[in-house]
């Protein structure tokens, strides 16, 4: 078996520095209070000799230890021994242990993919930079079934039941949470089916995304939950890691199998916030080495052969400058190490991988990595096609030590990724104009951001005549339906603050530190005009503008549209829906067509997104809001329809003692690659209404329905 005991000689020592302190000391053998598990006969009478399997299940109290604590995966190779001779390398697709895999920040990995080295990463771990609390190795199963809210649990119960009990699992006091039993809660209170169409070899688009989906989201819940807790000194936490744990013990990923070329469900250029969303859809095992490699079974031997790399420019000599070529450096020699010796890099592991692949010719995945605009100390990762090795060649780098070197070159007839991201960069330094301008700034200084008015396809000059406001006129405003008085925070709302606001948003604060959405919510409350907090606070983040350097275009069949020069994270704030609000018993008066195509009902019913946590509930809009923005309004006004929608709306009550302050604003559902239109569904009117307001839809997704309202 592919997780037996590795054999005599073959077993890396150094693993043994993972080994980790029992949870407790319950004794597995000789336990009188564990009659349900298998036993040997006791003709003295005394108390009985438990034999417990190592992988489970274990008496009350028990838990599992290295190495059995993984739940066995018959795709797993073994887990390669690194002091062995390349011949014999395998590489890693294991993740038993990732705490010791990793470093960077919480919010993304800083730096090159390749450096930190295995021992540096123990390292790491044992001084504290790692969060050790057990969340790790922790084995969770999809087929346990207790009152526990396990995702096993009995198909009887309700899935409304489901969510209520995930719900009310959040609201625990903070300093009481357990954060493994909440995300076993919300994964209890999701589609199950889903979980179902992501385990397997070959994925399609749609599993992907509902993967990265249910990923991002745990992610942005445990650094939720972990921000309201006080701070453990010298302990970095990872919500990114602990997130893949959770869904790697479960099974949860897709792609397993290593491969050669595309991977079904990834298309090029596709971007990622996190090194552990290539590695859950298998478009990059593994977390920190920058090359992926397999074994090809070669006569009676094996060699490695590389699949993958990422070039995030963090060795001297990457080549970021040509996007159809890349210079790569090879791993190892502690090149970029100021603590330790340099030294030579050898033809061993990658290196050898990747000269092997060159023999061979076969095609290798390029991911980049690029510096993310709204964090600083994080990277995104856009993968940017297939490549071949065309030659190689030893060189010495800066420190007078040999580098391997290996010149990639693009295949033909790929999507542009790469040259993308660096022709918007250039645009942003103003090195190139961006071709088919029509207005640099359509909303002439009324944004933080310009606001580009760009039309490529024909002659027309721009859209009809309006006004660019960025908030709600509202002419009769509406009282407010329940007392408000605001926060005290005069220095800003704090994540586990006694904050008022907070309070209302089931004790947290709705948004992480990069001003990402956590979860739709039916509605969701900000700080508003009768609090104390300034202007910058986390909980105002829907007020300040846009956060993202938007562009208005002409679209090819669907009159102008809205896309973002930058990547947004799944949650990312986009804007608001501005304009007048108007009555709805004026909605029928309206007369044109033109005037329904800048309308936002809030009324309607729009579809939602099944991701665990989220309410899963239609909004419940304190009034009816209906918006026009045809006279005045901001860009939302330009997001077109899609059946396959990659933004959502979510309304938001502001406090304001003085009236009911509703407003509806824009999110990302997931990540979204710049220069990819933005659109929403514009939702269904009710059904004695239908008739007169279908419309031919053009989104020309999968799931297109042919019209919508």
């Amino acid at each position: 078996m592919e997780d037996s005991t590795p054999v005599s000689g073959s077993f890396d020592k150094s693993r043994v520095m993972n080994v980790r302190p029992l949870r407790c000391l319950v004794p597995i053998f000789g336990s009188a209070s564990a009659p349900n598990f298998p036993s040997f006969p006791n003709p003295q009478g005394g108390a009985p000799f438990v034999c417990v399997s190592p992988s489970g299940p274990f008496p009350p109290g028990a838990a599992s230890f290295y190495p059995f604590f993984a739940t066995p995966e018959p795709q797993r190779p073994p887990v390669p021994n690194r002091n062995a001779p390349i011949s014999n390398a395998v590489p890693i697709t294991s993740f038993r242990t990732p705490q010791t895999q990793y470093a960077g920040d919480e919010n993304g990995e800083t730096g090159s993919s390749r450096r930190v080295t295995r021992s540096r990463a123990l390292s790491r771990h044992q001084s504290g930079d790692v969060q050790d609390d057990g969340q790790y190795s922790s084995s969770f199963s999809m087929h346990d079934s207790d009152d526990t809210g396990k995702a096993g649990r009995s198909k009887s119960s309700s899935r409304s039941q489901r969510r209520t009990r995930a719900r009310q699992d959040i609201n625990i006091a903070s300093t009481e949470i357990d954060i493994d039993s909440v995300i076993e809660n919300l994964l209890a209170s999701s589609n199950i089916a889903a979980f179902d169409m992501i385990r397997r070899a070959e994925a399609d688009k749609e599993s992907v995304g509902c993967l990265l989906m249910i990923y991002d989201f745990i992610r942005r819940k445990i650094n939720q939950i972990e921000e309201s807790k006080d701070a453990v000194p010298g302990v970095t936490r990872r919500p990114d890691l602990r997130a893949g744990a959770i869904l790697m013990n479960k099974g949860i990923r897709t792609n397993i199998k290593k491969r050669v070329g595309a991977v079904p469900g990834v298309e090029v250029g596709d971007c990622f916030f996190f090194r552990m969303e290539l590695c859950l859809i298998g478009l990059h095992a593994p977390c920190m080495a920058g090359i992926d490699y397999m074994g090809l079974k070669v006569s009676q031997s094996e060699e490695p052969l590389a699949v993958s790399i990422v070039s995030s420019g963090g060795y001297e000599d990457d080549n970021m400058e040509d996007g159809g070529v890349l210079i790569y450096s090879g791993q190892g020699g502690n090149h970029f190490r100021k603590d330790k010796e340099v030294m030579d890099q050898k033809l061993e592991r990658g290196n050898l991988a990747l000269e092997k692949s060159l023999h061979r010719g076969n095609e290798i995945r390029v991911i980049r990595g690029f510096k993310d605009f709204a964090n600083p100390t994080g990277k995104v990762y856009v993968y940017d096609g297939l490549y071949k090795i065309q030659e190689s060649w030893v060189d010495k780098g800066k420190s007078g030590r040999n580098v391997f070197k290996y010149k990639l070159v693009r295949l033909p007839g790929q999507p542009e990724a790469f040259l993308t991201w660096k022709l918007i960069q250039q645009w942003k330094d103003g090195v190139n104009s961006r071709v088919g301008v029509i207005l640099p700034d359509l909303t002439s200084g009324a944004e933080s951001a310009p606001v580009s008015l760009v039309n490529d396809v024909d002659d027309e000059k721009g859209p009809a005549y309006f006004t660019y406001f960025p908030g709600l006129k509202n002419e009769k405003p509406v009282d407010p339906i329940e007392p408000c008085t605001g926060c005290n925070c005069v220095g800003g709302c704090l994540p586990g603050s006694n904050c008022s606001c907070i309070k209302k948003n089931e004790g947290y604060l709705p948004y992480n530190a990069n001003s990402v959405l956590v979860n739709q919510k039916s509605l969701l409350y900000e700080c508003g005009p009768s609090c104390q907090c300034p202007s910058n606070c986390r909980n105002r983040i829907s007020q300040s503008g846009l956060r993202v350097r938007l562009e208005v275009f002409k679209t090819k069949d669907r009159g102008w549209g809205l896309r973002s020069w930058d990547p947004l994270r799944a949650g990312a704030f986009i804007c608001e829906y501005a304009g007048e609000v108007i009555a709805s018993d004026k909605l029928e008066e309206l007369g044109s067509e033109n005037e329904d195509d800048y309308i936002f009902d809030a009324t309607r019913t729009y579809p939602l997104f099944e991701l665990p946590g989220d309410s899963n509930e239609a909004p419940k809009i304190p009034h009816p809001l209906i918006i026009s923005a045809k006279n005045a309004g901001n860009v939302g006004r330009f997001m077109n329809h899609s059946c396959s929608p990659n933004v959502s709306w979510q309304p938001i009550l502001r406090e304001n003692k003085n009236e009911s302050d509703l407003h509806v604003t824009f999110h990302a559902v997931r990540h979204i690659p710049p220069m990819t239109e933005l659109t929403y569904d514009y939702g269904a009117v009710p059904p004695e209404k239908a008739d007169q307001r279908k419309k031919k839809c053009l989104c020309g997704s999968v799931k297109c329905k042919g019209y919508f309202y």
